[in-house]
């Protein structure tokens, strides 16, 4: 039998890419059955976490939920299709999500800034802003003299950031990301709808512009 299947495929190579073709389908469709699953049951946790930044408008019509990371240059250059998001739609929730990925640098920064946003919640917008347009690596050093140029110092982190509480908001959105198989930064979530890597304001525009016209993304 073996050596009638290698025959078959030597005759036919082309059913090899059909089988490989039909996995990645099988694996795409399992896949957006999972992350389906997930947006119905864990909506409240991944929209409207009271533990979460909000941006833009708090009481907007649609949310748009970004996962980043502070060390990842595709979320840099993402910052600015939030800000113009923001700025032309008055009425997109823009929910940010740290999941630091990329190493000890990264877990350095998210751990300052939301220490930072606990203690000064109104300028956590303009501190993500700062931090994350920041050259050079993303660390607890940039992250601390970022915090300071708004008036928050080292000793007023110290203790919030050694909370327990700090370390449960990165395992609980980075435990949100993996159950969606978000595994790179950015992804978005708008809707029902998962959006990787820094698709543009283009098409973040159109998912928004689809949820309000059919309540789908898509």
């Amino acid at each position: 039998v073996r050596e009638l299947v290698l025959e078959t495929i030597r005759q036919n190579p082309e059913i090899v890419m059909e089988a490989v073709a039909l996995l990645e389908k099988q694996q795409a469709d399992s896949q957006a059955e999972t992350q389906a699953e997930v947006l119905r049951s864990q909506r409240d946790l991944i929209e409207r976490d009271p533990n979460a930044p909000v941006l833009g408008n708090p009481e907007g019509d649609v949310t748009v939920v970004e996962f980043f990371d502070y060390n990842c240059g595709y979320c840099k250059h993402a910052l600015t299709d939030m800000d113009a998001l923001l700025k032309s739609d008055p009425n997109v929730r823009f929910v940010l999500k740290e999941i630091p990925v990329l190493g000890p640098q990264s877990i350095e920064a998210s751990r300052v800034s939301l220490a930072f946003r606990k203690l000064k919640p109104e300028l956590y917008g303009d501190f993500h802003r700062k931090l994350l347009a920041s050259r050079g690596a993303a660390d607890e050093k940039r992250a601390m003299a970022v915090a300071a140029e708004f008036g928050v110092d080292e000793a007023a982190l110290r203790p919030v950031m050694a909370s327990a509480e700090i370390a449960a908001d990165i395992a609980k959105d980075n435990e949100v990301a993996t159950a969606l198989g978000v595994n790179g930064t950015p992804s978005y979530v708008v809707e029902d709808q998962v959006l990787a890597g820094a698709v543009g304001i283009d098409n973040l525009e159109a998912a928004i512009a689809n949820v309000r016209s059919c309540g789908s993304a898509t």
